[in-house]
Protein backbone atom coordinates (compact mmCIF):
# COMPACT_ATOMS: atom_id res chain seq x y z
CA UNK A 1 0.00 0.00 0.00
CA UNK A 2 2.89 2.29 0.76
CA UNK A 3 4.42 1.55 -2.64
CA UNK A 4 1.08 2.31 -4.33
CA UNK A 5 0.72 5.61 -2.59
CA UNK A 6 4.28 6.53 -3.56
CA UNK A 7 3.66 5.89 -7.28
CA UNK A 8 0.43 7.87 -7.16
CA UNK A 9 2.29 10.75 -5.53
CA UNK A 10 5.01 10.55 -8.15
CA UNK A 11 2.44 10.65 -10.95
CA UNK A 12 0.70 13.68 -9.45
CA UNK A 13 4.03 15.44 -9.03
CA UNK A 14 5.03 14.61 -12.61
CA UNK A 15 1.77 16.05 -13.91
CA UNK A 16 2.05 19.21 -11.81
CA UNK A 17 5.65 19.91 -12.83
CA UNK A 18 4.89 19.24 -16.49
CA UNK A 19 1.89 21.59 -16.50
CA UNK A 20 3.87 24.34 -14.81
CA UNK A 21 6.71 23.98 -17.31
CA UNK A 22 4.24 24.02 -20.20
CA UNK A 23 3.00 27.46 -19.17
CA UNK A 24 6.51 28.86 -19.66
CA UNK A 25 6.78 27.62 -23.26
CA UNK A 26 6.77 30.40 -25.92
CA UNK A 27 8.37 28.80 -28.98
CA UNK A 28 7.94 25.65 -31.02
CA UNK A 29 11.52 24.59 -30.29
CA UNK A 30 10.95 24.85 -26.53
CA UNK A 31 7.68 22.96 -26.89
CA UNK A 32 9.44 20.10 -28.67
CA UNK A 33 12.05 20.00 -25.90
CA UNK A 34 9.23 19.91 -23.30
CA UNK A 35 7.63 16.95 -25.07
CA UNK A 36 10.91 15.05 -25.04
CA UNK A 37 11.50 15.79 -21.36
CA UNK A 38 8.01 14.93 -20.07
CA UNK A 39 6.60 12.45 -22.59
CA UNK A 40 9.69 10.99 -24.25
CA UNK A 41 11.24 7.55 -23.73
CA UNK A 42 13.58 8.82 -20.99
CA UNK A 43 10.95 10.85 -19.12
CA UNK A 44 9.88 10.22 -15.54
CA UNK A 45 6.39 9.30 -16.73
CA UNK A 46 7.72 6.55 -18.96
CA UNK A 47 9.77 5.17 -16.05
CA UNK A 48 6.52 4.76 -14.06
CA UNK A 49 5.18 2.48 -16.80
CA UNK A 50 8.34 0.36 -16.56
CA UNK A 51 7.69 -0.12 -12.82
CA UNK A 52 4.07 -1.31 -13.23
CA UNK A 53 5.01 -5.02 -13.58
CA UNK A 54 6.49 -4.85 -10.03
CA UNK A 55 3.26 -3.54 -8.51
CA UNK A 56 0.98 -6.14 -6.82
CA UNK A 57 -1.48 -7.65 -9.26
CA UNK A 58 -4.56 -6.34 -7.43
CA UNK A 59 -3.25 -2.73 -7.46
CA UNK A 60 -1.86 -2.74 -10.99
CA UNK A 61 -5.10 -1.93 -12.97
CA UNK A 62 -5.96 1.19 -10.96
CA UNK A 63 -2.38 2.49 -11.04
CA UNK A 64 -2.04 1.82 -14.76
CA UNK A 65 -5.32 3.56 -15.43
CA UNK A 66 -4.18 6.62 -13.52
CA UNK A 67 -0.81 6.65 -15.32
CA UNK A 68 -2.58 6.52 -18.71
CA UNK A 69 -4.87 9.30 -17.57
CA UNK A 70 -1.88 11.53 -16.69
CA UNK A 71 -0.27 10.78 -20.05
CA UNK A 72 -3.48 11.59 -21.98
CA UNK A 73 -3.92 14.85 -20.10
CA UNK A 74 -0.36 15.94 -20.87
CA UNK A 75 -0.71 14.91 -24.51
CA UNK A 76 -3.90 16.96 -24.84
CA UNK A 77 -2.27 19.96 -23.21
CA UNK A 78 0.72 19.54 -25.54
CA UNK A 79 -1.53 19.54 -28.62
CA UNK A 80 -3.48 22.54 -27.34
CA UNK A 81 -0.25 24.48 -26.68
CA UNK A 82 1.14 23.56 -30.11
CA UNK A 83 -1.99 24.91 -31.80
CA UNK A 84 -1.85 28.02 -29.66
CA UNK A 85 1.79 28.65 -30.61
CA UNK A 86 0.94 28.35 -34.33
CA UNK A 87 -1.75 30.98 -33.92
CA UNK A 88 0.65 33.26 -32.05
CA UNK A 89 3.29 32.90 -34.79
CA UNK A 90 0.67 33.59 -37.47
CA UNK A 91 -0.58 36.64 -35.61
CA UNK A 92 2.94 38.02 -35.22
CA UNK A 93 3.59 37.41 -38.92
CA UNK A 94 0.38 39.19 -39.93
CA UNK A 95 1.23 42.11 -37.68
CA UNK A 96 4.88 42.44 -38.70
CA UNK A 97 4.41 41.66 -42.42
CA UNK A 98 1.13 43.40 -42.97
CA UNK A 99 0.37 44.26 -46.61
CA UNK A 100 -0.87 47.72 -47.40
CA UNK A 101 -3.63 46.97 -49.89
CA UNK A 102 -3.91 50.65 -50.79
CA UNK A 103 -0.48 50.57 -52.48
CA UNK A 104 -0.47 50.25 -56.30
CA UNK A 105 0.19 46.72 -57.52
CA UNK A 106 3.19 45.57 -59.54
CA UNK A 107 2.53 45.52 -63.25
CA UNK A 108 3.23 42.10 -64.78
CA UNK A 109 5.60 42.12 -67.77
CA UNK A 110 3.70 42.11 -71.06
CA UNK A 111 5.10 40.48 -74.16
CA UNK A 112 5.65 42.51 -77.29
CA UNK A 113 6.04 41.64 -80.95
CA UNK A 114 9.60 41.14 -82.16
CA UNK A 115 10.75 44.09 -84.32
CA UNK A 116 11.05 41.74 -87.28
CA UNK A 117 7.49 40.54 -86.78
CA UNK A 118 6.33 44.16 -86.78
CA UNK A 119 8.20 44.89 -90.01
CA UNK A 120 6.94 41.72 -91.69
CA UNK A 121 3.36 42.54 -90.81
CA UNK A 122 3.78 46.03 -92.22
CA UNK A 123 5.18 44.56 -95.45
CA UNK A 124 2.24 42.14 -95.67
CA UNK A 125 -0.21 44.98 -95.11
CA UNK A 126 1.29 47.16 -97.83
CA UNK A 127 1.33 44.42 -100.46
CA UNK A 128 -2.13 43.19 -99.43
CA UNK A 129 -3.41 46.66 -100.31
CA UNK A 130 -1.83 46.17 -103.75
CA UNK A 131 -3.66 42.86 -104.24
CA UNK A 132 -0.94 40.37 -103.24
CA UNK A 133 -1.64 37.32 -101.08
CA UNK A 134 0.75 35.46 -98.75
CA UNK A 135 2.09 32.09 -99.92
CA UNK A 136 4.25 29.96 -97.60
CA UNK A 137 6.94 27.56 -98.82
CA UNK A 138 9.23 25.16 -96.91
CA UNK A 139 12.58 26.09 -95.33
CA UNK A 140 14.11 22.76 -96.37
CA UNK A 141 14.25 22.47 -100.13
CA UNK A 142 15.58 20.18 -102.83
CA UNK A 143 18.41 21.19 -105.11
CA UNK A 144 15.94 21.05 -107.97
CA UNK A 145 13.64 23.73 -106.54
CA UNK A 146 16.36 25.86 -104.99
CA UNK A 147 18.57 25.95 -108.11
CA UNK A 148 17.72 23.88 -111.18
CA UNK A 149 14.15 25.06 -111.81
CA UNK A 150 15.37 28.64 -111.26
CA UNK A 151 17.67 28.40 -114.29
CA UNK A 152 20.75 27.45 -112.23
CA UNK A 153 21.80 24.00 -113.49
CA UNK A 154 24.42 21.87 -111.71
CA UNK A 155 27.99 23.23 -111.85
CA UNK A 156 26.73 26.62 -113.05
CA UNK A 157 29.07 29.36 -111.75
CA UNK A 158 26.06 31.35 -110.52
CA UNK A 159 25.75 28.87 -107.66
CA UNK A 160 28.75 30.54 -106.07
CA UNK A 161 26.47 33.52 -105.34
CA UNK A 162 24.80 31.44 -102.62
CA UNK A 163 26.90 29.85 -99.89
CA UNK A 164 24.65 26.88 -99.30
CA UNK A 165 24.03 24.74 -96.22
CA UNK A 166 23.69 21.16 -97.47
CA UNK A 167 22.20 18.34 -95.40
CA UNK A 168 23.30 14.72 -95.07
CA UNK A 169 20.45 13.75 -97.41
CA UNK A 170 21.57 13.97 -101.05
CA UNK A 171 20.14 16.97 -102.95
CA UNK A 172 18.40 18.32 -99.85
CA UNK A 173 19.47 21.68 -98.43
CA UNK A 174 18.39 24.70 -96.38
CA UNK A 175 16.98 27.18 -98.84
CA UNK A 176 19.32 30.03 -99.67
CA UNK A 177 16.50 32.32 -100.81
CA UNK A 178 12.70 32.33 -100.98
CA UNK A 179 12.79 32.13 -104.80
CA UNK A 180 11.98 28.37 -104.83
CA UNK A 181 8.55 29.41 -103.62
CA UNK A 182 8.04 31.04 -107.03
CA UNK A 183 8.04 27.63 -108.72
CA UNK A 184 5.73 26.14 -106.09
CA UNK A 185 3.27 29.05 -106.35
CA UNK A 186 3.28 29.08 -110.16
CA UNK A 187 2.75 25.33 -110.39
CA UNK A 188 -0.18 25.57 -108.01
CA UNK A 189 -1.97 28.47 -109.72
CA UNK A 190 -0.94 28.15 -113.40
CA UNK A 191 -2.27 29.11 -115.87
CA UNK A 192 -4.11 31.81 -113.88
CA UNK A 193 -2.44 35.21 -113.24
CA UNK A 194 -0.98 35.45 -109.74
CA UNK A 195 0.28 38.05 -107.29
CA UNK A 196 1.87 36.51 -104.21
CA UNK A 197 4.17 37.42 -101.34
CA UNK A 198 6.44 34.59 -100.18
CA UNK A 199 7.99 35.25 -96.74
CA UNK A 200 10.38 32.96 -94.90
CA UNK A 201 13.76 32.37 -93.26
CA UNK A 202 16.80 31.81 -95.47
CA UNK A 203 20.21 30.34 -94.63
CA UNK A 204 23.63 31.11 -96.06
CA UNK A 205 27.12 30.29 -94.88
CA UNK A 206 28.34 33.87 -94.84
CA UNK A 207 30.76 36.01 -92.90
CA UNK A 208 28.64 37.99 -90.43
CA UNK A 209 29.05 41.75 -90.14
CA UNK A 210 26.91 44.81 -89.46
CA UNK A 211 24.72 44.17 -92.52
CA UNK A 212 25.06 40.39 -93.16
CA UNK A 213 23.74 37.40 -91.20
CA UNK A 214 23.92 33.63 -91.70
CA UNK A 215 20.16 33.33 -91.23
CA UNK A 216 17.75 36.05 -92.20
CA UNK A 217 14.22 36.68 -93.34
CA UNK A 218 13.42 37.30 -96.96
CA UNK A 219 10.17 38.33 -98.57
CA UNK A 220 9.72 37.26 -102.18
CA UNK A 221 7.39 39.15 -104.49
CA UNK A 222 5.95 37.50 -107.62
CA UNK A 223 3.46 38.74 -110.17
CA UNK A 224 2.63 36.83 -113.34
CA UNK A 225 0.16 37.99 -116.00
CA UNK A 226 -0.27 38.64 -119.71
CA UNK A 227 0.95 42.23 -119.96
CA UNK A 228 3.35 42.82 -117.06
CA UNK A 229 6.31 45.10 -117.77
CA UNK A 230 9.47 46.34 -116.07
CA UNK A 231 7.61 49.62 -115.52
CA UNK A 232 5.07 47.71 -113.41
CA UNK A 233 7.93 46.29 -111.36
CA UNK A 234 9.57 49.66 -110.79
CA UNK A 235 6.29 51.40 -109.97
CA UNK A 236 5.30 48.68 -107.49
CA UNK A 237 8.62 48.82 -105.65
CA UNK A 238 8.77 52.61 -105.55
CA UNK A 239 5.23 52.74 -104.19
CA UNK A 240 6.20 50.16 -101.57
CA UNK A 241 9.22 52.26 -100.50
CA UNK A 242 7.07 55.38 -100.13
CA UNK A 243 4.50 53.53 -98.03
CA UNK A 244 7.18 51.92 -95.86
CA UNK A 245 9.59 54.84 -95.34
CA UNK A 246 7.58 57.94 -96.21
CA UNK A 247 6.85 59.95 -99.34
CA UNK A 248 10.22 61.76 -99.23
CA UNK A 249 12.32 58.60 -99.37
CA UNK A 250 15.05 58.49 -102.01
CA UNK A 251 15.56 55.25 -103.96
CA UNK A 252 17.68 54.14 -106.86
CA UNK A 253 17.73 51.16 -109.22
CA UNK A 254 20.97 49.55 -110.37
CA UNK A 255 21.47 46.85 -113.00
CA UNK A 256 22.43 43.48 -111.58
CA UNK A 257 22.41 39.78 -112.42
CA UNK A 258 20.25 36.92 -111.19
CA UNK A 259 19.89 33.70 -113.20
CA UNK A 260 16.12 33.58 -112.69
CA UNK A 261 15.33 37.14 -113.88
CA UNK A 262 16.18 39.01 -117.08
CA UNK A 263 16.71 41.93 -116.99
CA UNK A 264 17.73 42.08 -113.32
CA UNK A 265 18.30 44.94 -110.93
CA UNK A 266 18.69 45.98 -107.31
CA UNK A 267 16.94 48.76 -105.43
CA UNK A 268 18.75 50.85 -102.84
CA UNK A 269 17.33 53.22 -100.24
CA UNK A 270 19.27 56.20 -98.98
CA UNK A 271 20.84 55.27 -95.62
CA UNK A 272 18.88 56.98 -92.86
CA UNK A 273 21.58 56.28 -90.29
CA UNK A 274 24.12 58.60 -91.92
CA UNK A 275 21.76 60.59 -94.20
CA UNK A 276 23.74 59.47 -97.21
CA UNK A 277 27.12 60.52 -95.80
CA UNK A 278 28.47 56.97 -95.43
CA UNK A 279 28.73 54.62 -92.44
CA UNK A 280 29.51 51.00 -91.52
CA UNK A 281 25.98 49.84 -92.28
CA UNK A 282 25.94 51.20 -95.84
CA UNK A 283 29.64 50.42 -96.41
CA UNK A 284 30.34 54.17 -96.71
CA UNK A 285 28.25 54.43 -99.89
CA UNK A 286 25.31 56.33 -98.44
CA UNK A 287 22.91 53.72 -99.86
CA UNK A 288 21.63 50.40 -98.52
CA UNK A 289 20.39 47.66 -100.80
CA UNK A 290 17.03 46.32 -99.64
CA UNK A 291 16.04 44.05 -102.52
CA UNK A 292 16.99 42.40 -105.77
CA UNK A 293 14.45 42.27 -108.59
CA UNK A 294 13.84 41.69 -112.27
CA UNK A 295 11.53 40.27 -114.89
CA UNK A 296 10.95 36.53 -114.47
CA UNK A 297 13.19 34.59 -116.84
CA UNK A 298 11.28 32.74 -119.61
CA UNK A 299 12.85 29.44 -118.51
CA UNK A 300 11.53 29.95 -114.98
CA UNK A 301 8.08 30.83 -116.31
CA UNK A 302 8.08 27.65 -118.35
CA UNK A 303 9.24 25.56 -115.38
CA UNK A 304 6.40 27.07 -113.36
CA UNK A 305 3.79 26.03 -115.93
CA UNK A 306 3.34 29.30 -117.89
CA UNK A 307 3.85 29.88 -121.61
CA UNK A 308 6.56 32.59 -121.79
CA UNK A 309 5.18 33.69 -125.19
CA UNK A 310 1.86 34.62 -123.58
CA UNK A 311 2.80 35.47 -119.98
CA UNK A 312 5.35 37.69 -118.34
CA UNK A 313 6.06 38.53 -114.74
CA UNK A 314 8.29 40.29 -112.28
CA UNK A 315 9.91 39.11 -109.06
CA UNK A 316 11.71 40.76 -106.16
CA UNK A 317 13.39 39.48 -103.03
CA UNK A 318 13.73 41.91 -100.12
CA UNK A 319 15.46 41.72 -96.75
CA UNK A 320 13.15 42.75 -93.89
CA UNK A 321 16.11 43.04 -91.49
CA UNK A 322 17.64 45.80 -93.59
CA UNK A 323 14.27 47.47 -93.87
CA UNK A 324 13.99 47.37 -90.06
CA UNK A 325 17.49 48.83 -89.76
CA UNK A 326 16.42 51.77 -91.88
CA UNK A 327 13.06 52.25 -90.16
CA UNK A 328 14.41 52.09 -86.60
CA UNK A 329 17.99 53.30 -87.30
CA UNK A 330 19.60 50.07 -86.06
CA UNK A 331 23.33 49.91 -86.66
CA UNK A 332 23.96 46.14 -86.54
CA UNK A 333 21.84 43.41 -88.13
CA UNK A 334 23.15 40.83 -85.64
CA UNK A 335 21.16 42.39 -82.78
CA UNK A 336 17.91 41.02 -84.20
CA UNK A 337 18.75 37.44 -83.21
CA UNK A 338 20.96 38.05 -80.15
CA UNK A 339 17.88 37.82 -77.84
CA UNK A 340 19.09 40.78 -75.79
CA UNK A 341 16.05 41.99 -73.86
CA UNK A 342 17.55 45.45 -73.51
CA UNK A 343 17.38 45.73 -77.30
CA UNK A 344 14.06 43.95 -77.88
CA UNK A 345 12.20 45.85 -75.11
CA UNK A 346 12.68 49.09 -77.07
CA UNK A 347 10.10 47.88 -79.58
Amino acid sequence: MAEKSLLYIQLEKIQTLAEQALKEIHSEADLQAWHTAHLGRSSALTSIFTQLPKVPKEERPALGQFANQVKQVLEQQYQARAQSLKQEVLQRSLTAERVDITLPGRRPPIGRLHPQTQTLREIYRIFAEMGFQIYLSPDVETDEYNFELLNIPPHHPARDMWNTYHTTVPNVLLRTHTSPGQIRAMREFAPEPIRVVLPGMCYRYEQMDASHEMQFYQVELLAVGRHITFGDLKGTLQDFARRMFGTEVRTRFRPSYFPFTEPSGEMDVECFLCNGQGCNVCSSTGWLEILGCGMVHPVVLQNGGYDPHKFSGFAAGMGPERISMLRYRIEDIRTFWANDMRFLSQF
